[in-house]
């Protein structure tokens, strides 16, 4: 009988340490990723889409799950915007300019960010110059920057967009 108990024991730890030792934490954001969610939180001298901090419903061409958004460009980024708040046409956001759109779950709960940083000589910046930031609103990772955006780009190719940007093309 002890022999069992020892066994079974033995098994049952190391079952348990299969289990812990496969389950995928939440990755906390270092470096990159850190500095972009910092940067995300930073809400000062922004410019909201279309001048209006008013959330918006989730676009058909949306890739994210969460039901509404908005969007803010830092001073940089909103040099880029009409008189309307639209992204102007045929432009490219200069380096420095910064857009977080934030992705909330309901009308109350910010779920994530996803985040473009213009950036071209960083280390994670894609061949258009940007830095891809993709967070949930705790801080931890979805998409590392170091991914440089090969979750993201395709979707913001969609016909329309400017410099990867679909605000006007989603939101006209």
């Amino acid at each position: 009988m002890k022999t069992y108990r020892y066994h079974f024991g033995i098994i049952l730890i190391s079952l348990m340490l299969i289990v812990i030792t496969n389950c995928k934490k939440d990755e906390i954001a270092s470096g990159t990723d850190k500095d972009l969610f910092s940067m995300a939180k930073e809400t000062t001298g922004f410019v909201w889409y279309k001048n209006t901090s008013t959330l918006l419903p989730k676009s058909d061409l949306s890739g994210h799950s969460e039901a509404f958004l908005r969007t803010r460009f830092n001073s940089t980024a909103s040099a880029m915007l009409d008189a309307n708040g639209k992204v102007q046409t045929a432009i490219t956001f200069p380096e420095g300019s910064l857009i977080v759109k934030e992705l909330y779950s309901s009308q109350t709960t910010l779920s994530k960010y996803a985040i473009l940083y213009k950036k071209s000589d960083h280390i994670d910046a894609d061949a258009n110059g940007w830095v891809w930031g993709y967070l949930q609103a705790n801080g931890t990772v979805v998409e590392p920057a170091s991914n440089k955006g090969s979750a993201c780009i395709s979707c913001h190719n969609h016909a329309g967009n400017i410099n990867l940007t679909l605000m006007n093309v989603a939101f006209p």
